[in-house]
């Protein structure tokens, strides 16, 4: 066990960062999940759009990796446009 008080201190803030992120890679996953079900192109483009910039964010932000969000984000994109 750590004796520092600033190792200590890193701890709580690991855990809460790790906390956090796996609640946002988790998010990220199931709106990816929901809009790959979906069949209405307007209903889908407007889910799209929500998510492509949650992933983005979370890229910018390290929780995921940026070639991840824009490989997620042009596979969703490819499934939108061929909805008729």
């Amino acid at each position: 066990m750590a004796n520092h008080k600033s190792s200590l201190k890193r701890i709580r803030q690991a855990e809460s960062r790790r906390l956090e992120n796996r609640y946002w890679a988790k998010t990220a996953r199931n709106a990816v999940r929901r809009v790959r079900k979906m069949t209405d192109k307007t209903e889908a483009t407007a889910a799209y759009n929500k998510v492509s910039a949650m992933l983005q964010r979370l890229g910018r932000k390290n929780i995921i990796s940026k070639n991840k969000a824009a490989n997620l984000c042009s596979s969703l994109a490819k499934h939108v446009n061929k909805l008729g």
